[in-house]
């Protein structure tokens, strides 16, 4: 059950708890090319890991030799007592045995918790890397501030630091009935929850009853915070919430989602995976 796996919402994958004993995030430092320690390597929406017989473990030791000697690494911290360097490859890069691009979003999850936050975590900084390299408000070039994640732009001087975009995510019950809703790039058959990004001027919760009209045609009311997970895809914190049936019909909004049902809790449909805050919510509040 996945209430035996992750007791609260702070234990889910992508948040620190699951990391926090062996892993010390620092600010960039440079790397040197022969430094030997944890290689968390990114090939678009996948994780370049080992398949062993122990299951698919990261890289260790030096530089692997799929990294161009003029490709970008970041030390981002240490693991296990040793650095942990994070670095892409390009989407069209032949892997070899025993190296597999295992996907984020796999349906069979082979990925430990560790191994998927520490992923995740490398997915999360390299993306504001690329993002970060000129300056939002004049399009100069950006240089790194010292002991921080930040940028200075080195033109107009302005400061710019991670950007974490909040995103409230709602289970809707009706009785013993919950409203699930379907994209259609998911997995066949598979169902989740209502989701989007927070507006101006509004609250997480403000934020839940918005987007459940907008995209189901149903009232919610009260409200309730259950609690988060950081989901590096590429950059969201996903704030959980439950709410109760306050009226209406189902009409999808069809640009975002293909079907929206109410399912009875001893008759649900193929569900998110455990590693999502979707899946938590519904295992543990249905």
């Amino acid at each position: 059950m996945q209430a035996a796996l992750y007791p609260e919402a702070v234990n889910l994958p992508f948040n620190f708890s699951s990391v926090k004993n062996d892993l010390q995030i620092c600010a960039p430092g440079p790397v040197l090319p022969a430094e030997e320690g944890t290689w968390v390597i990114i090939q678009g929406s996948n994780a370049v890991l080992e398949e062993t017989g122990n299951g698919l473990k990261l890289l260790q030791g030096k530089r692997p030799e799929l990294l161009s000697p003029q490709g970008t690494v970041l030390c981002i911290g240490s693991w296990q007592h040793r650095p942990l360097f994070a670095a892409t490859v390009s989407s069209s890069q032949a892997l070899e045995a025993p190296l597999v691009a295992e996907p984020f979003n796999a349906t069979h999850e082979r990925m430990d918790i560790q191994t998927l936050t520490l992923a995740g975590l490398a997915k999360q900084i390299l993306h504001w890397e690329f993002q970060s390299r000129h300056c939002q408000r004049c399009g100069g070039a950006t240089e790194r501030m010292p002991a921080t994640w930040g940028k200075h732009c080195t033109a107009c001087h302005a400061e710019h630091y991670p950007h974490i975009h909040p995103c409230a995510i709602v289970l809707v019950k009706r009785g013993n009935e919950l409203l699930l809703v379907r994209k259609p790039e998911w997995a066949a058959g598979r169902y989740g929850l209502v989701a989007g990004f927070l507006d101006f001027g509004e609250s997480l919760e403000e934020c839940a009853i918005r987007e459940v009209k907008e995209e189901t045609g149903i009232a919610i009311r009260n409200v309730r915070y259950l609690g988060s997970q950081n989901w590096p895809f590429p950059a969201q914190l996903m704030a959980g919430f439950i709410a109760d049936y306050d009226g209406g019909e189902i009409c999808i909004e069809t640009r975002e989602l293909e079907d929206a049902r109410w399912f009875p809790v001893d008759a649900l449909p193929a569900l998110p995976p455990l590693r999502s805050i979707a899946r938590w919510i519904i295992d543990n509040f249905k």
